[in-house]
């Protein structure tokens, strides 16, 4: 069993004992401390809640409903929906934060709380670190009994997510209709199956081959929308002659794409694909995180705009983008934050500005991706004894490398000639993350195996 106290919500395994795993204990100890924090933060009596179709979701749901009505916090209850819904309805609802029940790519044994402030984004570093004291603090001061809150049913924000795609100016319904795509979804029985045909119908679409879309959690296959987890519709889309395909994970927030024979466009060209057809209309800035393809980089500034890199993580993503006022931005794992919308990373969204790219570019999704750079990211690591110094391991390593151009902002990570190497500790356990990008997968395993060898030289010498 596991159970992961991070400064963006608790996310753990369903079952076990209480500070071992998700369990009820742990769920109520936590929503009790959000909902406390909303309250000395914002002073609104007002949550949001949603979640994704996984099997644990009612009775996570119903913990968390219970524990807010206790605070004397009014619960709008979306039911089955998206982390970008969610992030929407906020502002929308002006309450004072949100609960998306999801553990958002992880198998079906998981479940988490993600957390929003009343803007609709995700919690900060210090305002996780406030609330994770006040958890352990166990500070809570419930209501009587006439000043429980409420639940509040609300099942509108299906369309009016909808609404809000259409209505962004660089979603062109005329001519993805025109376009008369044939088009595969697989949305791994969650609630992409409810919201992802949907949105295409309204996009214009008639002619959808669904896959998994009825949203009962049972994953039929690993719900990351990685290749070696797809391979069933790239089958489907080849034997439909369909157009392209869709994916989206549990909670609809990542988005990837098949393409007509079969190929993946690649999660890592989601963002580049959309990156492009944005500044080509809006010309401005880009960001995505130091994980993430040169590719980006390499569009944004034959676009003649600049592009910025931030620490890994979706809020430090956002971050980035409010201070160089960037036009779009997001993540390599599919992930799409648009401004004109909102900043949180919406699959959905992403698909109604890829389709318009797709359908004005006027020929197929593969050729599509090949006009973009082609590189390699090649993912690797390597685990240490728990009492070793990483930090210090990692500034041996800067030291190196000093004369190339590199960042500290989140590890270290050197830039070459058209390469890169990210060097990342985890959070939890003695492992480091070593990304490595170059013009083929070749290079970019040597790479990795040259930084690798680096570390273990200099951990023969201490």
């Amino acid at each position: 069993m596991t159970l992961i106290k991070s400064i963006s919500g608790i996310r753990g395994t369903i079952g076990g004992i209480a500070g071992n795993g998700l369990t009820p204990i742990d769920i109520v100890k936590f929503t009790a401390a959000y909902g406390t924090w909303v309250l000395n933060k914002t002073n609104i009596r007002k949550i949001v809640l949603g979640r994704d179709a996984r099997i644990s979701g009612e009775m996570v749901n119903n913990l968390v409903t219970g524990t807010l009505q206790g605070l004397g916090i009014e619960v709008i209850d979306l039911g089955l929906s998206t982390t970008p819904t969610v992030e929407i309805a906020v502002p929308m609802e002006k309450a004072g934060g949100g609960i998306i029940l999801t553990a958002s790519h992880n198998p079906k044994q998981w479940n988490a709380l993600k957390l929003l402030n009343d803007k609709g984004e995700f919690i900060s570093d210090v305002e996780g670190k406030e609330l994770l004291e006040l958890a352990e603090s166990s500070s809570f001061n419930f209501a009587e009994v006439n000043n429980l809150g409420r639940v509040v049913l609300n099942d509108t924000y299906l369309q009016k997510h909808i609404e809000a795609v259409l209505a962004l100016p660089l979603v062109d319904v005329d001519a993805i209709k025109a376009a008369n795509f044939k088009i595969v979804i697989d949305c791994v029985n969650s609630t992409g199956g409810i919201f992802v045909p949907a949105l295409l119908k309204a996009l214009g679409v008639e002619t959808v081959y669904e896959l998994y879309c009825t949203p009962d959690g049972n994953f039929p296959h690993n719900p990351e929308p990685l290749p070696e987890n797809l391979t069933e519709i790239a089958k489907v889309v080849q034997q439909k002659n369909a157009d392209l395909g869709i994916v989206v994970d549990p909670d609809v927030d990542r988005l990837a794409f098949v393409c007509e024979d079969g190929t993946m466009f690649g999660e890592e060209y989601t963002l580049v694909a959309v990156a492009d057809y944005v500044i080509q209309n809006t010309p401005g800035n880009t960001v995505s995180n130091l994980s993430s393809t040169r590719a980006l980089r390499d569009v944004t500034e034959k676009a003649g705009a600049e592009y910025n890199a931030a620490a890994v993580g979706e809020v430090n993503v956002v971050n980035k983008m409010k201070e160089t006022n960037a036009v779009i931005g997001g993540e390599g794992n599919g992930g799409i934050i648009y401004p004109e919308s909102h900043y949180g990373r919406d699959a959905l969204v992403g698909i109604g500005l890829f389709l318009t790219h797709l359908a004005k570019f006027g020929k197929s999704i593969s050729l599509l991706r090949s006009s973009y750079p082609n590189y390699h990211i090649s993912k690797n690591k390597i685990t240490l004894t728990p009492e070793m110094d990483i930090d210090a391991l990692l500034l041996k390593v800067q030291e190196k490398y000093k004369a190339q151009p590199h960042s500290t902002i989140d590890g270290l990570k050197i830039e070459f000639e058209h390469q890169w190497v990210h060097l990342r500790r985890s959070n939890t356990e003695p492992i480091i993350r070593i990304y490595s990008e170059a013009e083929n997968e070749n290079i970019a395993e040597a790479l990795a195996t040259k930084i690798i060898t680096d570390i273990k030289e200099i951990l023969k010498l201490n």
